[in-house]
């Protein structure tokens, strides 16, 4: 990997960018907005959110999207768009976020992805297998499973596949359950069976994280700053959503708060813990799962040293 050089001449004008988008990407309360909108200014691009809950509309607060002052630097795409009452998954969003780089493109403008979901940034960046369609009675009866008993069932028709996906996420075992369940055929070969090589040039990209205490204590301001912004009162609007939606961090824990089941305090605390969980399984996962240049925000100190730094690794991975 290269090191990134302080070239003082250094400018968006010197750097060339072709029509491939550029992925930003890291674990949740890393920065990742601020950023990308400091690049996407620069050269005038736009923005695609990859990430699996701020699609939702109405969720703004409880899913950290780019508020206002960011939104209208650059123009902004697939960010509060879909129904919080409808499912959404990698498929709808690898379709609707490649019709957004065909139209960002053609207006001659570079398509920044940017996101924390790794399914989200596979999709696009690797294809989906053709594995089978979700079938709606079998999910129905898996949805109302807990995790445990969806890891015996897995591990009962399957005893191989619980080792080749995340699993603590009941969303990654329920998929696997569906598959093998389908197919009748194991997981590792039901998805060779259906994985098409990559075709197109490699996938450019950063992947920006920070020190673990530092990622701490920003989790923690960004979380008692939801409560301040009025989080609460988003989620209660709302009433019922849908099951994709529901999974956000902090639906369940603001629920059990307005259900009386916890206080306040340890709503927020719960809080803290489900993201800090959350974004060591990012971070994991962009770490094995992308060749994407690494920019490690902690080390650069100052916040205005942030956006040059990502334009040095832009200028190397293009």
């Amino acid at each position: 990997m290269p090191r990134l050089s302080r070239k003082s001449g250094l400018t968006a004008s010197s750097v060339s960018l072709n029509s491939n988008p550029i992925y930003i990407v890291g674990p949740t309360g890393v920065g990742k907005s601020l950023i990308s909108v400091e690049l996407a200014s620069q050269f005038g691009g736009e923005l695609v959110c990859a990430d699996a809950y701020q699609v939702y509309r109405g969720l703004s607060l409880l899913t950290a999207q780019p508020g206002p002052e960011l939104r209208t630097q650059v123009p902004h795409h697939l960010y509060g768009v879909v129904d919080p009452a409808d499912s959404f998954d990698a498929a709808q969003f690898a379709t609707q976020a490649t019709q957004c780089i065909t139209e960002v493109t053609n207006r001659g403008a570079p398509p920044f992805l940017v996101g924390g979901s790794g399914l989200y940034v596979r999709a696009l960046t690797e294809g989906l297998d053709e594995l089978p369609p979700v079938d709606a009675t079998l999910r129905t009866e898996l949805e109302v499973l807990t995790r445990d008993e969806l890891r015996s069932r897995l591990e009962a028709a399957d005893p191989e596949a619980l080792s080749q996906i995340d699993a603590q996420n009941p969303r990654r075992i329920q998929r696997a359950l569906e598959i093998v369940l389908t197919t009748g055929r194991p997981l590792a070969e039901a998805r060779k069976m259906a994985n098409k090589p990559r075709t197109g040039p490699p996938p450019r990209g950063i992947f920006v994280f920070r020190e673990k205490s530092e990622m701490d204590e920003r989790i923690t301001q960004n979380v008692r700053a939801m409560f301040t912004a009025g989080v609460v009162e988003e989620v209660r609007s709302l009433g019922t959503v849908g099951p994709t939606a529901s999974k956000a961090i902090g639906w369940r824990e603001i629920h059990a708060l307005l259900a009386g089941e916890m206080t306040e305090t340890e709503c927020i605390e719960a809080m803290i813990l489900a993201t800090r969980r959350y974004a060591k399984r990012q971070l994991t996962w962009f770490r094995n799962q992308t060749n994407f240049y690494p920019l490690n925000l902690t080390d650069l100190g100052s916040p205005f040293q942030m956006p040059r730094s990502a334009l040095e690794a832009i200028a190397l991975i293009v």
